[in-house]
């Protein structure tokens, strides 16, 4: 198992963000279990070019500095919404370690997130989403609420992802638990 956190970056992680403390607080609460129980904590960062707030020569584009990585931890690179785009290299690095099952966090919902996880799906990888440890803003469709409840409690649940509890997160990540009592 390992835990996937998608493009937490300081131009994208802020208050803006539906429950921005909420998920800021679990997020970082994971990250700090995987890392206590060996879980593998990998980073995917976005680029949208120069001159955009993702651009990967300003600050911008550097992990939210509550989760920044630490030594040795990986970082994938992409331009598109799924990490597992052939262009990252996240799909090959976790079949050649032989992994299977990730924990996905991370921003924005109904981007990213929602392309990852059903990407994932489609690679074959089990995919594990707790609750309030993605999050996304408003759009011209909908309010960032109701981004985030139709993905998580409508979208991914029993279709291309698991969506389970934080507590529950924390058992996996533990080792407290199997993926197959969850």
């Amino acid at each position: 198992m390992i835990l996937l956190v998608v493009d937490t970056q300081k131009g994208c992680f802020d208050e803006r963000l539906y429950s921005f403390e909420t998920v800021r607080k679990n997020i970082k609460q994971l990250i700090t279990i995987a890392r206590e129980n060996n879980v593998e904590v990998v980073y995917v960062q976005h680029d949208d070019g120069p001159g955009t707030d993702l651009d990967k020569s300003t600050d911008n584009y550097e992990i939210y500095e509550e989760f920044t990585p630490e030594k040795g931890e990986r970082r994938f690179e992409k331009n598109v919404n799924s990490a597992f785009h052939p262009m990252t290299g996240l799909t090959e690095y976790l079949q050649s370690k032989c992994e299977k099952e990730i924990i996905a966090i991370g921003v924005s919902t109904d981007y990213c997130m929602d392309a990852t996880i059903k990407s994932g799906f489609e690679k074959g990888f089990k995919i594990f989403v707790p609750s309030y440890t993605n999050s996304t803003y408003d759009n011209p469709y909908f309010d960032k609420e109701t981004a985030y409840k139709y993905y998580n409690e409508f979208m991914w649940g029993s279709r291309y992802a698991k969506v389970i509890t934080v507590e529950q997160a924390i058992q996996l990540l533990r080792s407290e638990v199997t993926t197959t009592n969850i």
